[in-house]
């Protein structure tokens, strides 16, 4: 009940309001205790709405209903010059920038500061009463129930033989000379007897997932996208920026001494660190002109539940602080799309069987001052009784398309496990 008790204390403040000028107004009031934004979002009948909880440190960020929004990262910096300091967007940006979502919310919980934001471009007593109802409308939290059983149908997107055809014209590509590495997707639709919750799903992996970015983007009833993404984009505070290279992969074991076998051995294994490198080499390209102090950390390894990754930490200062410079540098990495990114990119239009939307793209918030975005890893989209999983990997010289097909296993089976479907199991070889 602590948010909806706030909400209540926001109504009160909002009754004393008598500015009629126009411009813009917020209203902020603080919560004893951090409260789940998650639970409270699953009751209400307003949207878009989002979810944000940051990798390690730093505010959870729980949105619902908007005032405006920017469908493109550069109107999302045009918005953004206009509002006062301190105000942030949240929301997506799709795998090739093409299309965001980037909103400023009716209302806002940060941690433990519940914040209400009012615009009129003729009088703040217009918005007012607007603002009154939205909050009238919004309800208590609610249980989000649990998730459904049993499975009722799974189809991959491309299914194995076309997966091995698919990886065999890549490794043709880069053998010309087109490509030195291409990240190729799949898709798993998942269906169920009865319709899946979004934010139960979310909660689940954000409960077991740990190191990871949990978020929710929903724009209207029934339909969500969510993931646990172990990946920065970037952070920046004011010019300072923060990026990585997250890319190699490997199983992970419960078994300590198994996990530690294998972080050796990842660490050791020249495919796995070629990738990387790649990604590495590539960020630095396109940060060089516009950064300096640019600084590159060792690789290390990220521990999840199903897979390691190899990482290297990123930081610079930029010349300026500019957020679409900083997306449109960065986005799509050559860890979600491959290099050249140009010919890659169209390699994954091409040959692909199904549209990438906002997974592999970046879901996060942006500020004047303050910026984040986590590349949308990890991910799902839930509409209805269906789910739909994404996972990726990266083909480089030496790929294989049986090894590759069980790392989109092991990527995959960090929400599907969840759902008790078991992916991890799963082969794929080549029909004769």
């Amino acid at each position: 009940m602590l948010i909806f008790a706030a909400i209540q204390h926001l109504r009160q403040q909002l009754l004393k309001i008598t500015d009629s000028r126009p411009g813009y107004a917020r209203l902020d009031t603080l919560l004893p205790a951090e409260s789940d934004g998650l639970r409270w979002l699953a009751a209400q009948a307003v949207w878009p709405q989002f979810y944000w909880q940051p990798r390690d440190t730093g505010e959870t960020l729980t949105a619902c209903g908007e005032l405006m929004h920017a469908e493109s990262a550069a109107d999302a910096r045009q918005l953004l010059e206009t509002l006062p300091p301190g105000w942030k967007l949240v929301g997506a940006n799709e795998f090739g920038l093409t299309r965001s979502f980037l909103f400023l919310p009716r209302l806002l919980l940060q941690g433990t500061t519940l914040s209400i934001f009012l615009h009129d471009a003729v009088s703040l007593q217009a918005d007012l009463q607007r603002a009154i109802a939205f909050l009238d409308s919004l309800l208590p939290a609610r249980d989000v129930g649990d998730l459904p059983d049993p499975l009722s149908g799974l189809t991959h997107l491309p299914q194995c033989h076309d997966w091995t055809g698919l990886v065999e014209r890549a490794l043709a590509s880069i053998q010309r000379g087109d490509l030195d590495k291409v990240v190729l997707a799949r898709a798993t639709d998942l269906s169920f007897t009865r319709a899946v919750s979004a934010a139960s799903l979310l909660g689940a992996s954000r409960d077991i997932n740990q190191h990871c970015y949990h978020f929710l983007l929903a724009l209207e009833p029934g339909r969500a996208f969510i993931g646990s993404s172990p990946e920065r984009l970037y952070h920046r505070r004011e010019l300072r920026l923060l990026t990585e290279a997250l890319a190699g992969t490997c199983a992970n074991s419960a078994d300590g001494a198994q996990a530690d076998r294998l972080a050796h051995e990842l660490l050791q294994d020249d495919k796995n660190l070629r990738e990387n490198g790649m990604v590495v080499e590539d960020i630095c390209l396109r940060l060089r002109s516009v950064t300096a102090d640019l600084d590159v950390l060792p690789v290390e390894t990220l521990r999840l539940r199903h897979v390691q990754h190899l990482r290297r930490r990123i930081r610079a200062s930029l010349a300026r602080a500019d957020d679409l410079l900083c997306l449109s540098r960065l986005q799509p990495t050559a860890a979600v799309a491959g290099l050249p990114r140009q010919p890659a990119r169209s390699f994954i239009a091409a040959n692909e069987p199904f549209p990438r939307g906002w997974y592999a793209g970046s879901v996060g918030y942006l500020s004047a001052e303050v910026s984040e975005f986590a590349v949308a890893l990890r991910s799902a989209g839930v509409e209805g009784n269906l789910v739909r999983l994404y996972a990726g990997a990266g083909i480089v010289a030496g790929s294989e398309a049986q090894s590759e097909w069980q790392e989109l296993n092991h990527k995959a089976a960090g929400l599907a496990s969840l759902l008790n479907v078991d992916l991890t199991a799963g082969s794929c070889l080549k029909s004769k």
